[in-house]
């Protein structure tokens, strides 16, 4: 498909030399781009459609990249990327060693902050104003583009609230289109409807943060988009303009439904169609796994209650709060709310489960330890996406999760191998605990097409012999159990395999067994090796003066990039042949 005019435009330079009236021709072939390659090449559709005019606006009106312009998550960014150098590389975009599909600094000077978890823009650019103040600069314009969901999180209202109290050149945009990945929630929500219909009321509450307050504003009315721009950059200190999009602008489909179009996969460029799903039967991702085992189990338990911080299609959490809408709560992109929130469910009695990110807990890491762990408050932790994430690359990979929580006193941590280990540790979690339990699982599907078996407990703390050898032991938690099967099934009765579902505690009658009788053990897991289980069983080794050799197979020291989930496992070394490979340099 031809482009004309898309096509002359290698940076905002070229984009400035338009005359205002082209920008209109500009916005539709930029919109046609991003579905012609997303429809194809996958990657997420609605947010960047939404945005397509006031991409151009933006990087029209102001002088990026001297002026910077943050991208709150990142998700409404892919036209920011294409006009910014990167539309030949596009086709790359989330693909292994391609371009990313969120702002990097690394990939571009356009690209002024890194953001790939929501709700950073406004503290960034706050920074970046401050910044500017000190060195005498007091002309660079500093902008926020941040979507309705996320400046709810308390991070964006921590951010307002010191820059209302200062005089910085910043403009926070708030791009309002009632819809996060789900829709939007809570009582901000409900005051920005109110605002867009005219019935709200009350003082202005980001006038009342002591913003300078414009809008709301067409988010697709170019012209008027032009005009305020130019308007606001005359204006000094905090102002916030108040932006009506539509998610999926442009394609009917996306418009309609939104929630699947967020990322929709593979679908017709022309009609819009989602690609044909495959007939055959298949195994079920493991988020289905929980949210459907959670519905069984809270039909006869009336004190399970969910929670989930604005992931409830993610975590399929959807489920209860379609079943139980009064036990099940999407508390929006609010992860340290959503664990206190769980805190006080558990200190009265009943049993919260809270599903979440492995990505995204990390940013409710002083609620984890302050508010559940140090007052034993039995709050079950559903942590989903753990290990390598694919496509969505180092900013969601779940590879920190063991590490950051074997650390923390009074937690139990379980890493289920399969769906049925799913089932029963959910189970066992809600028959009652003494203690916080965090279960991590991966993303995509499992293996099994049976695996809505019967209930069975699991013992606390114990771990299993799953393949009896004579030289080499094999430590696996997790799903990389299959791996380490497979792996040992080729040297026949010379590799042992044992399963630590349980991270923490550690069962410390197996791991004397297995000391005294192997020369060598490799282990294996999903995770960074600094700290997590590889390095549980090296320090219990040294406790009980190991001899031998230990090797820790795991996720390296450094980010890992966005690419197949498969792939990225070979890059680091852990895939079948690479495992394989290192138990041969052990044996004798």
């Amino acid at each position: 498909m031809n482009y004309p005019l898309l096509d002359t435009l290698n940076d905002p330079l070229d984009l400035r030399k338009l005359s205002a009236a082209d920008l209109t021709q500009v916005a539709a072939e930029l919109r046609q781009f991003i579905i012609n390659i997303v429809a194809t090449k996958e990657g997420h559709l609605g947010a960047s459609l939404g945005v397509v005019e006031l991409t151009l606006a933006l990087h029209y009106v102001f002088n990026t990249p001297d002026d910077k312009l943050i991208w709150d998550v990142g998700h409404q960014a892919y036209g920011h990327k294409i006009l910014t150098g990167r539309r030949d590389l596009f086709e790359t975009n989330r693909q292994y060693k391609g371009i990313s599909g969120f702002p990097k600094r690394e990939e571009s000077v356009y690209d002024t902050f890194g953001t790939g978890h929501s709700s950073t823009s406004i503290s960034a650019a706050l920074g970046m104003a401050i910044a500017s103040k000190i060195k005498g600069d007091f002309n660079r314009q500093h902008i926020a583009v941040i979507g309705d969901a996320s400046v709810a999180s308390g991070m964006a209202f921590e951010a307002l609230n010191h820059a209302g109290d200062s005089d910085a050149n910043i403009l926070v945009v708030l791009n309002d289109n009632a819809i996060g990945i789900d829709p939007s929630v809570g009582a901000l929500k409900n005051y920005l409807t109110n605002v867009k219909t005219g019935s709200q009321g009350q003082d202005n509450i980001f006038e009342a943060l002591n913003f300078k307050y414009f809008g709301p504003v067409d988010g697709h009315d170019i012209d008027k988009l032009l005009e305020i721009f130019n308007t606001l950059k005359k204006i000094k200190g905090p102002k916030f303009l108040h932006v009506i999009t539509t998610k999926g602008k442009g394609l009917k489909q996306a418009e309609a439904n939104q929630v699947v179009y967020h990322a929709p996969g593979k679908f017709d460029a022309l009609t819009g169609e989602l690609s044909p799903k495959s007939t055959a039967v298949q195994p079920p991702k493991y988020q289905d796994v929980f949210g459907l085992t959670l519905v069984e189990l809270a039909q006869k338990n009336e004190k399970i209650v969910g929670i989930t911080p604005a992931m409830p299609t993610g975590s399929s959490l959807k489920y209860m709060m379609q079943q139980f809408p009064e036990r099940a709560f999407d508390v929006g992109i609010a992860e340290q709310h959503a664990v206190t929130l769980a805190a006080g469910i558990a200190s009265v009695g009943l049993m919260p489960f809270c599903t979440i990110y492995s990505t995204f807990l990390q940013r409710a890491y002083d609620q984890l330890i302050h508010d559940v762990a140090l007052q034993k408050l039995p709050v079950i932790f559903c942590i989903d996406r753990a290990g390598l994430v694919g496509e969505d690359g180092a900013t969601h990979h779940g590879v920190f999760d063991l590490s950051y929580l074997r650390c923390i006193p009074n937690l139990i941590i379980y890493a289920p191998h399969n769906e049925i280990d799913l089932r029963n540790i959910l189970y066992t979690a809600q028959l009652g605990l003494d203690f916080p339990i965090a279960i991590r699982y991966p993303r995509g599907r499992g293996n099994l097409l049976k695996w809505k078996l019967p209930f069975s407990t699991i013992e606390i703390g114990k771990a299993q012999n799953l393949k009896e050898g004579n030289s080499v032991a094999i430590l696996v938690t997790g799903h990389f159990i299959d791996k380490a099967l497979e792996v040992a099934e080729s040297f026949t009765d010379r590799i042992s395999v044992y399963y630590f579902g349980f991270v923490k505690p550690l069962d410390q009658t197996m791991l004397q067994a297995i000391f005294s009788k192997y020369v060598s053990i490799v282990t294996l897991e999903d995770g960074v090796k600094a700290g997590g289980f590889g390095s549980s069983i090296a320090q219990e080794a040294a406790k009980y003066n190991y001899k031998g050799d230990i090797r820790i197979l795991g996720i390296p020291d450094q980010f890992i990039e966005h690419g197949a989930t498969e792939q990225l496992y070979d890059s680091v070394g852990l895939d079948a042949e690479s495992i394989r490979q290192e138990i041969i340099s052990l044996l004798p």
